[in-house]
């Protein structure tokens, strides 16, 4: 019988394999995590591909505003009362 650091110890072929399992799933885990973390900053930015600020594309307050009217982010009312105020 073998006492001591042999390969009754766990760090024989069993002890090998399951350290480097458990070092692979750290690794996924780690991976997941920074991954859920740039996709929930993308969201709250509006994503990568959205592209610059709508004012850094030359498009004008009134163009900014005719398409938040279309994408129904706004109602008549609030688009013909802005409206008044971009061309006054």
């Amino acid at each position: 019988m073998m006492n001591g650091w042999g390969w009754d110890s766990g760090w024989g072929t069993g002890g090998i394999i399951g350290m480097t399992i458990m070092m692979i799933l750290w690794v996924a885990i780690i991976i997941a995590v920074v991954l859920l973390v740039v996709w929930l900053v993308r969201q709250t930015q509006g994503g990568a591909a959205a592209g610059p600020p709508a004012a850094g594309r030359g498009e004008s307050a009134l163009d900014i505003l005719k398409a938040r009217y279309a994408r129904g982010e706004i109602d008549k009312a609030e688009f013909e009362e802005k409206k008044r105020d971009l061309i006054s």
